[in-house]
């Protein structure tokens, strides 16, 4: 078969951590063609098409990729296409999707659905279901933000709708003095809807990454913030450990399996913190390499065995 990989460069990502990378790598192995290509080098010219280059890759950080050459490639060529960009979720991933969705569906799998990388916005989608989450509120009104606070009586945590990665998100306290600076900030002045919620005191103990595949929780991890930090994100020296997959967990991806079937997610990282769902992260999810070594699933042989029965052409 023959797949495209629509990512950020390969020259940035780091192969013990890269989720993308796996799936090159696992699909490489069963013999299929991969190609490489930016969301800046999708093109329509008479037909959806892509600048691309076929690209092999080896697990040798720094020389884990090798490029061929580059020409245009019609989508309709393609088996698969994984569009894998990273977030941020903006306005040129938006357009991405936009000309993705153009791809036929007949000819070609989008892994994920392009109009389901659209309507699932990974803080929002969560309100959907009011039963699975704390207590919350949307508002670029910081007076709101603080009557939450007083209704509640407990710390609230405020994070940007379009953040990722734990950018931006600030835990309040009652008698913090730098309340309404960190909400004028946050709010930009008023003009900027944030999502605040109830502190949940278990998130010192780590969120769990739920893998969502098909309608199942498929693995898990456990990222746990270092003493100084409220995320415990990799990138910022949050440490993993194994995480088991409980009842809670099997009932958050049956409850949520509707809404991501009907918009052809496939794959999702669920983030759930105390038995409560935080994001449901759908911009290319990560955390397979780190659950397969704390001795979970091969969650990358899975996807890829999921593309192989979605393609048209079958495998």
């Amino acid at each position: 078969m023959k797949f495209l990989f629509v990512m950020d460069p390969l020259d940035g990502i780091d192969i013990s951590m890269d989720t993308s990378f796996v799936f090159l790598a696992e699909a490489q192995s069963r013999g299929h063609e991969n190609w490489f290509c930016q969301v800046d080098q999708l093109l329509y010219d008479d037909g959806l098409a892509a600048h691309a280059a076929p690209v092999t890759v080896k697990p040798v950080q720094g020389e884990h990729f090798e490029l061929g050459q580059w020409s245009d490639q019609r989508a309709g060529d393609f088996d698969a296409i994984f569009m894998r960009k990273d977030p941020p979720f903006d306005s040129d991933f938006f357009f991405a999707t936009q000309l993705l969705s153009l791809a036929d569906p007949a000819r070609t799998f989008v892994f994920n659905n392009p109009a389901g990388l659209r309507e699932i916005s990974e803080k929002l989608s969560i309100l959907r279901f009011p039963d699975l989450v704390a207590e919350t509120i949307v508002t670029a009104d910081p007076q709101r933000v603080l009557a939450f606070m007083q209704r509640l009586g407990e710390d609230v945590v405020v994070k940007p709708l379009d953040g990722c990665g734990g950018q931006g998100i600030f835990r309040l306290s009652a008698g913090d003095l730098n309340i309404n600076a960190i909400l004028e900030l946050s709010t930009d002045n008023g003009c900027r809807q944030i999502m605040a919620q109830r502190y949940l005191p278990e998130s010192r103990e780590g969120d769990t990454r739920l893998v969502y595949l098909e309608g199942r929780a498929a693995g898990a991890m456990r990222r746990v913030p270092r003493a100084d930090d409220l995320c415990g994100n990799l990138h910022v020296g949050g440490s993993v450990v194994a995480a088991d997959i409980g009842e809670r967990e099997h009932e958050i991806c049956r409850a949520i399996e509707p809404l991501l079937s009907e918009a052809g997610i496939y794959f999702a990282g669920l983030d759930v913190i105390g038995g409560l769902l935080t994001e449901i992260n759908v911009t290319s999810p990560t955390g397979l390499q780190e659950i397969k070594r704390l001795g979970g699933a091969d969650l990358a042989a899975e996807v890829i065995d999921l593309v192989e029965r979605r393609c048209p052409s079958g495998h």
